[in-house]
């Protein structure tokens, strides 16, 4: 009767919804595999990633929706507060799935803020835009500002993705804790729904509202692609904005 069960709900979902299970389940197994296969578990048993980690699932990740609700309440929408999401408190904000997947392969979600339109007091594009922008731009501060206490802890960085910071636990805790952040920006201003670069591309495109549609159902799908089969649309991007923010900081 339990299998049947299961069935039944299975059956109940939606195709997008669907999709969408059927995609974190690829992306676990992708991790679990990773995990595994790197011997010893790498990256994995590194206490700065999982400080790092910790902390963007923790303190990023929060930060990112709360700046997506601050925005919302400051065009005049009261819906974020009204749900409780105008918080940094994280059980407001972490979704278990996520939260797991930043572990694993480095890059997740939490929790999406709700805010109504309707409500705010400019243009409803606009406040889109502005809206949408905001979480994205506080992961890319959170790591000016991870990058700038390595700067004034006076060590040095290996340039590239997941680089080895040199001399201490904390400053390679700081620069994986950058990292993931401008990970987290690039992947987020990724123009596919139900990513935040999305809702700006689309308050950009006025009478796109069936194409948004269109991609909405198969979203996932088209990321998950992204991330088996063309990775580098997501990492060369990571790696000349961290690279640039190096350069800049640490002249």
């Amino acid at each position: 009767m339990f299998p049947g069960s299961i069935r039944q709900r299975w059956e109940s979902l939606s195709q997008g919804q669907k999709l969408f299970i059927g995609s974190v389940g690829l992306l676990l197994l992708y991790g679990l595999f990773v995990m595994f296969s790197s011997g010893s578990g790498g990256r994995y048993t590194n206490p700065a990633w999982i400080l790092g980690t910790g902390a963007i699932i923790l303190l990023a990740l929060p930060v990112h929706e709360f700046a997506h609700a601050f925005m919302a309440v400051r065009l005049g929408d009261s819906t974020p507060r009204q749900q409780g999401r105008y918080t940094l408190n994280p059980l407001a904000h972490i979704d278990p799935i996520g939260a797991l997947l930043i572990f694993l392969v480095g890059f997740g979600w939490a929790k999406p803020v709700q805010w109504n339109p309707r409500n705010i007091t400019v243009d409803r594009r606009l406040g889109a835009i502005l809206v949408a922008v905001a979480g994205p731009i506080s992961n890319l501060l959170l790591a000016v500002i991870s990058l700038i206490i390595i700067r004034l802890l006076g060590v040095t960085v290996t340039a590239g993705l997941f680089g080895v910071v040199q001399q201490s636990l904390l400053a390679s805790f700081l620069y994986t804790f950058a990292t993931i952040n401008v990970l987290l920006f690039v992947f987020n201003m990724v123009p596919i729904p139900p990513l935040d670069g999305s809702h700006v591309l689309f308050a950009l495109l006025p009478g796109a509202g069936q194409t948004y549609m269109a991609l909405m159902r198969y979203g996932t799908l088209i990321l998950l692609l992204i991330v088996f089969l063309a990775p580098n649309l997501i990492l060369v991007p990571t790696r000349i904005i961290l690279s640039l923010l190096q350069g800049l900081i640490f002249l």
